[in-house]
C-alpha cells in the first residue's frame, strides 16, 4: 500500500472533507499500549494493536502517519473492494446494493483495526458495514423520520424547542454509522462542508432571535473541521449576548482519537461554557486511544456526555450497557441519553422492542451509580422532540400514600398528602 505523505500538525490542517481518500486494511485485539512522540509537542498513545493493524496492512507508514488525522482521512476504507481486502465477508455483506443505496461507507484506518475480521456478528463490525438488510424498508421508515427539515427556518438551523437550536455545520464524517438518523443528509455530496457565507447566514438567525440561549454544533461531525473553521464558528456564537452555552456534537473521539490534539483542546477551552456529547455505542470502543482523546478534552474543563443509539444484538443485553457506562465513567464521561434507535430506511435489523431500552434502566437503577444511568428516550418521529421513558415505579395511590416500587421490586409507602 501506497505510503502518504505527512502533514505536520504544526500548520493549519485542511478540512477532513477536502481530504481525497486512496485504499486499504485488521487484526490483533491486545489492549498494551505504547506511549509515541507524533509531532513536536504532541504526544499520542498507540496500542499495539494498532501498530500490528499498521505494519501489517500499510507497510512502510510511519506511527506519525498513522497519528496524523489527516492520514486517517485520507485512508478511511470507503468500498466493498477496500472492505474485502482485509473482511472475511459474510454473503450478507457482500452484497453490492447495499452500498452507497442509503448511506456510503467510510471507516478510518484506526476504526477498522478494532473489527474482528473474522466474524461478521462482532458488534463493532455491525455499527459501519454495510449489509443487504439495509435494502428492506419497513413500515414507518423515512428518509428524515424527525421532521428536521420541517423545523428548519434557515438553511443548516434546527429550531425545534423553544431556547436552543440545532446548527448542522457539515454533512462529512469521519465514519458513517449504519444506522444514522440524518442518512439523508450525510449521503449527500459526502465531501462537502458548508460555506463560511452559509454558516454567517445561519448565525444571522441565531443573533436575530434572543430567545436562543444553547446552540448544538451537529451535521455530520463537526470536528472534521480544520482548527481554524471550529474556531471561526466557536468565536462568532461566544460573542452573541444571549448565547450561553455551545455544544458539540460527535463521534470523532470514538473513530478517529488522533484528530484530538493538544492544538486543538487548547483552542476549544478558550470558548467555555463548552459541552461535548461524543456518541459511544459499545465497551469495545474505549481503547487506549480513546481514552487518552477523552482525558485531554476532560482535562481542559470541557464536560463530556454520551448519547448511544440502543441497537440489537449490539448494545442491547443490560450486561455489556452497564460495562459502557461504566467504563465512560472511568473517562470522565457521564452517560446521558440512550435512545431508541430511530425509523431511517433499512434499520429495521437494529432496532430494539421499547421494553428492551426499560428493561435495560430497570437493570441499571438501584444496580450501580446514578451517574451511570442515561435518560432512555425516543426521539419522536415526526418533530414531537424526546420524550424520557421510564419504568413504572409508581404503583398507585391508597388515601394519602402513594405505593412505590424499588429496584428489587419491593414496594413501599410514601406519605403524599392532597
Amino acid at each position: 500500500m501506497k505510503k502518504e505523505e505527512t502533514v505536520s500538525e504544526s500548520r493549519e490542517p485542511e478540512d477532513a472533507s477536502s481530504l481525497e481518500p486512496p485504499s486499504n486494511q485488521p487484526d490483533s485485539r491486545q489492549e498494551v499500549h505504547l506511549t509515541i512522540q507524533a509531532a513536536p509537542s504532541t504526544v499520542f498513545t498507540v496500542s499495539v494493536r494498532s501498530v500490528e493493524f499498521l505494519t501489517k496492512h500499510f507497510p512502510g507508514t510511519s506511527v506519525s502517519d498513522w497519528n496524523n488525522w489527516q492520514w486517517q482521512v485520507r485512508n478511511s476504507f470507503t468500498s466493498l473492494d477496500q472492505l474485502n481486502s482485509f473482511l472475511g465477508l459474510s454473503e450478507q455483506e457482500s452484497n453490492s446494493k447495499a452500498y452507497g443505496r442509503n448511506l456510503p461507507v467510510r471507516i478510518t484506518p484506526y476504526y477498522a483495526s478494532l473489527l474482528d475480521p473474522n466474524d461478521p456478528g462482532q458488534p463493532l463490525r455491525r455499527t459501519v458495514v454495510p449489509v443487504a438488510l439495509e435494502l428492506n424498508i419497513s413500515p414507518g421508515e423515512v428518509e428524515d423520520p424527525l421532521s428536521e427539515t420541517h423545523d428548519s427556518p434557515v438553511p443548516l438551523i434546527v429550531h425545534r424547542y423553544p431556547d436552543r437550536v440545532l446548527f448542522l455545520v457539515t454533512n462529512f464524517c469521519s465514519a458513517f454509522c449504519r444506522y444514522c438518523t440524518r442518512t439523508h443528509m450525510v449521503s449527500k455530496q459526502d465531501k462537502v462542508h458548508s460555506s463560511q457565507v452559509e454558516w454567517d447566514k445561519a448565525i444571522d438567525y441565531i443573533r436575530e432571535h434572543t430567545e436562543v440561549r444553547d446552540v448544538l454544533l451537529s451535521g455530520g461531525d463537526p470536528l472534521t473541521l480544520s482548527d481554524s473553521r471550529i474556531e471561526y464558528l466557536l468565536a462568532k456564537l461566544h460573542d452573541i449576548p444571549h448565547v450561553e452555552i455551545i455544544r458539540i456534537g460527535t463521534k470523532v473521539p470514538v473513530v478517529m482519537p488522533q484528530r484530538i490534539t493538544r492544538d486543538l483542546v487548547n483552542m476549544l477551552k478558550k470558548y467555555h461554557p463548552l459541552f461535548m456529547s461524543i456518541h459511544f455505542t459499545h465497551p469495545d470502543e474505549i481503547t487506549p486511544e480513546v481514552m487518552d482523546a477523552c482525558n485531554r478534552l476532560a482535562d481542559a474543563g470541557i464536560p463530556l456526555g454520551s448519547q448511544t443509539v440502543l441497537l440489537k444484538g449490539i448494545n442491547d443485553d443490560a450486561s455489556v450497557f452497564k460495562k459502557l457506562t461504566h467504563e465512560l465513567l472511568k473517562i470522565r464521561v457521564k452517560p446521558y441519553y440512550l435512545y431508541q434507535c430511530d425509523p431511517i430506511p433499512g434499520s429495521a435489523h437494529f432496532r430494539t422492542p421499547l421494553e428492551s431500552g426499560l428493561e435495560i434502566i430497570r437493570n441499571l437503577r438501584g444496580f450501580t451509580s446514578g451517574y451511570a444511568i442515561p435518560h432512555f428516550v425516543i426521539d419522536t418521529p415526526g418533530g414531537g422532540g424526546k420524550i424520557p421513558l421510564l419504568p413504572d415505579y409508581v404503583v398507585g395511590r391508597e388515601g394519602d400514600d402513594l405505593i412505590l416500587r424499588n429496584y428489587e421490586g419491593k414496594t413501599y409507602r410514601f406519605p403524599d398528602y392532597i
